[in-house]
């Protein structure tokens, strides 16, 4: 036991910083300025971690957090930060990998753009049923006996068969909260079995919920038996009570994870997807679409893109990593032709929908993967780049497709990244011949540690 430690900072992952005898200790939820006792859960030959057992002082940046579950749920960390103050330690954790990964040379950063919505402003989220619910240390620790019961929730953090239950979440509007519930106390009415991950048994599995700007609402149930009247019973039960619902999908999943892109998804009632909408341009959605997951800042973002590509109308323009094809249907029309790139065929197949829904001629899709695609046989069919756009997963760019970019030496790359530390190691792969000369960070994910980035890198030969 660490005792009467001051908390000084916070780390890249959202952890509160002290340090004991020259070591880091990692310590979550707590805040700098905090002075606290911590139970040393962990200790490595540089750092430990820890939890806090007391607090003595509590720092005066605190607010109070507003969510029941903070402390339990992995979501939302920072909830006990002024917004202001999560801001700030985005702009310098940006900087910092940046300079620190990189080794880069930086312009003046731009002020981080926060989010207008601090709740509510998710667009998916995705609940976990359980066979059990998730005992908190205090009701373990209990004399008086403790309910147990299914539950359908998040996942604890760091315990990957640990659910516990959600009373209400903050993140994404109505009626996802309701649907959620209605589920959870109908399945459990009705005798429904729900997942078990150890021992592999159970029908309910997950339940996907995505909300647009638009209206639409999607539900995605996923189950692990192949059992049709269950099944139809709660997707009938989602029908009945919430007539909003304008997709209501089911995919069984029998599989050791919870990924179903690589599995057919099923429309029980209306449509297959649901829609989005920037400047008058309509995005469709389908189950396994990738779509920023805050719609009011991904259009923040996307203007941010816009201006940092720097287009006349004549450009040809490679979008990497296009998924859905938002992107590439939003800067259509100020270049001459845009090539998206996507290894998730169906996405692509949205985004060609994309592009013909809005009346837009001058894109071109292709599914394949983005090391094996992006190659010179790729550049002598469609033309060579003056401007690309990647906006990759956090694992960022394989280094083939940077190596990919440094043979075709576009005039401009747009680096959008949810993760500025592979964004940093890519941009330094790219060599002297490129240099950074604007940064915009972009909060899409309040309460979190988490940002966005953008990037625009020029060829200076």
């Amino acid at each position: 036991m660490l005792e009467n430690i001051r908390i000084i900072d916070l780390a890249a992952e959202g952890k509160a910083i002290a340090k004991v005898d020259g070591k880091v200790v990692f310590v979550p939820f707590a805040v700098p300025g905090d002075l606290v006792d911590i139970q040393v859960s962990k200790q490595r030959k540089g750092y430990m971690e820890g939890y806090v057992t007391q607090y003595h002082e509590l720092s005066t940046s605190r607010v109070d957090p507003f969510c029941s579950h903070f402390g339990t749920c992995g979501g939302c960390k920072w909830q006990n930060l002024p917004y202001s103050m999560q801001l700030e330690l985005k702009e310098k954790q940006v900087i910092d990998q940046l300079v620190r990964i990189g080794k880069l040379t930086l312009p003046s950063v731009s002020p981080i753009l926060g989010s207008e919505k601090t709740r509510y402003y998710r667009n998916k989220l995705e609940f976990t049923f359980n066979s059990s619910r998730w005992l908190t240390r205090e009701e373990v620790l209990s004399d008086s006996e403790v309910e147990q019961h299914p539950v359908l929730g998040f996942h604890v953090p760091g315990k990957f068969d640990k659910i516990f239950g959600v009373h209400e979440c903050f993140l994404q509007p109505e009626p996802s909260n309701s649907i959620r519930l209605s589920v959870e106390k109908f399945a459990m009415e009705q005798g429904f079995s729900f997942y078990n991950i150890r021992g592999g048994e159970g029908l309910l599995r997950n339940l996907i919920i995505r909300t647009s700007s638009t209206g639409d609402v999607m539900v995605i149930l996923s189950v692990f038996e192949d059992d049709l009247p269950k099944t139809t019973a709660v997707l009938d039960h989602i029908k009945s009570i919430f007539p909003e619902v304008t997709s209501l999908m089911y995919v069984i999943n029998a599989k050791a994870n919870d990924t179903i892109n690589d599995l057919d998804i099923v429309c029980y009632h209306g449509n297959d997807f649901i829609m989005e909408e920037m400047e008058g341009i309509r995005f469709r959605i389908g189950p396994k679409s990738f779509y920023q997951t805050n719609s009011q800042q991904a259009y923040e973002l996307y203007k941010v893109a816009r201006e940092f590509a720097s287009l006349s109308g004549n450009e040809m323009v490679y979008d990497l990593y296009t998924g859905t094809g938002t992107i590439a249907n939003f800067i259509a029309g100020s270049c001459a032709k845009v090539v998206g790139v996507e290894y998730v065929p169906e996405a692509i197949a949205d985004a060609k929908v994309n592009s013909e829904l809005n009346g837009i001629t001058n894109t071109h899709f292709i599914a394949g993967d983005m090391k094996d695609v992006f190659t010179e046989s790729l550049f002598a069919e469609q033309g060579f780049p003056e401007v690309v756009i990647v906006d990759p997963p956090r694992a960022g760019m394989h280094k083939d497709v940077v190596e990919g970019i440094r043979l075709v030496r576009p005039k401009r790359i747009v680096y959008v990244s949810c993760n500025p530390a592979t964004q940093a190691r890519d941009i330094a792969l790219l060599g002297s011949e490129y240099r950074v000369t604007k940064v915009q960070p972009v909060d899409m994910f309040p309460h979190t540690h988490h940002v966005e980035n953008v990037v625009l890198i020029e060829y200076v030969g």
